[in-house]
């Protein structure tokens, strides 16, 4: 990797002019009565010797901060605490509903917080997961987060990252217009896993899945998300907002197995089951268990790892001009103490 490259390398053209001070010049007399009586001077012939590099270092060095030297992009090795997370976030109509759990008066949701509306009736579960989100990143400063979005198809919104902001507008942009009516989360979680394709292993990997309703997926796309949650060794947190009249994940006793089958929650539900202890469900039913299913992902995710970090260009033109002006002074210096004759 090089050192620094250079914006304006036209500059360099210039860099012959550092000969200049050595070139020979008439020197100033001296006048003594018996100069040709003194020793040779040494120590006046090196110090010449160094005012001259003096001179040619600060041409050279402004020669060359004017050629815009800078320091590359690089990627760094960093050893923290935390995970690499993508928050997977359904963006379908039914989002735009509010919670199943969702009641007036006292209760759960009562005492969320102030995350359900005035007069007791619920938000939207978009609106509330995209809060309770947001509070979970600002207190996850150590993790690196993508961010997916999908409905009848998936649409990556940013890549890994660690700069808190971005992630913020990130999921801030999920509530700009309205849903779609279907869901392709199939799709959506092979979306997600492509953020680990080929990435260098750094420590805890989750996809955290945030959505209200299930899916019946095809044989191929089952086996290719167990294939690679296994490959690539990551854990998947589907975050379950009930909807009203919803069943939720698991069907009560004694209902038929086959019936219950068939409600996309349950078979989404059992097929993740399938991945073992890299499957984690909440089922949520107001906002106060979704704030509670988000802790409780964080404390899964709080462990030690090591990443790279990507770090953008820096300028090094004030480097050069410092040692430009420190020449200066040094040439400036000497020429206040030389003597011209003596007395």
């Amino acid at each position: 990797m090089r050192a620094f490259s250079l914006d304006q390398p036209w500059w360099l053209l210039l860099l012959p002019l550092a000969l200049l001070p050595w070139r020979r010049a008439s020197e100033t007399p001296v006048l003594h009565g018996a100069l040709a009586l003194l020793p040779p001077d040494r120590l006046g012939e090196a110090v010449a010797l160094l005012l001259r590099l003096l001179a040619s270092i600060a041409i050279a060095a402004l020669v060359v901060a004017l050629a815009g030297p800078r320091q590359p992009e690089r990627v760094v090795q960093r050893v923290g605490r935390g995970a690499e997370i993508v928050l997977l976030l359904d963006r379908s109509g039914s989002m735009d509903q509010g919670f199943g759990g969702t009641r007036n008066g006292g209760g759960e949701s009562a005492r969320s917080g102030g995350l359900t509306g005035e007069g007791g009736r619920g938000r939207a579960k978009s609106r509330v997961a995209r809060e309770v989100l947001s509070d979970f990143v600002a207190q996850r400063a150590n993790d690196r987060f993508g961010l997916v979005a999908f409905s009848t198809m998936p649409l990556p919104v940013l890549g890994f990252t660690t700069h808190t902001a971005a992630v913020q507008a990130a999921i801030a942009a999920g509530g700009v217009g309205r849903g779609l009516g279907e869901t392709d989360i199939g799709q959506a979680v092979l979306a997600a896993l492509d953020y680990f394709e080929q990435r260098p292993f750094a420590g805890a990997r989750i996809v955290m899945l945030v959505s209200d309703g299930g899916d019946h997926l095809e044989p191929a796309v089952r086996e290719r998300i167990t294939q690679r949650m296994r490959r690539d060794r990551v854990s998947l947190h589907w975050l379950y907002l009930r909807s009203a009249g919803s069943p939720g994940l698991e069907p009560p006793p004694g209902s038929d197995p086959e019936a219950a089958n068939n409600v996309p929650e349950v078979f989404l539900h059992r097929f993740f089951g399938t991945l073992g202890p890299q499957y984690h469900a909440y089922e949520v039913g107001n906002p106060a268990a979704l704030l509670r299913a988000v802790e409780d992902v964080g404390r899964l995710a709080d462990l030690p790892n090591g990443f790279e970090e990507r770090l953008p260009p820096r300028p090094l033109d004030s480097w050069f001009l410092g040692v430009a002006l420190g020449a200066v002074l040094l040439l400036w210096g000497a020429q206040c103490v030389q003597r011209v004759r003596w007395a």
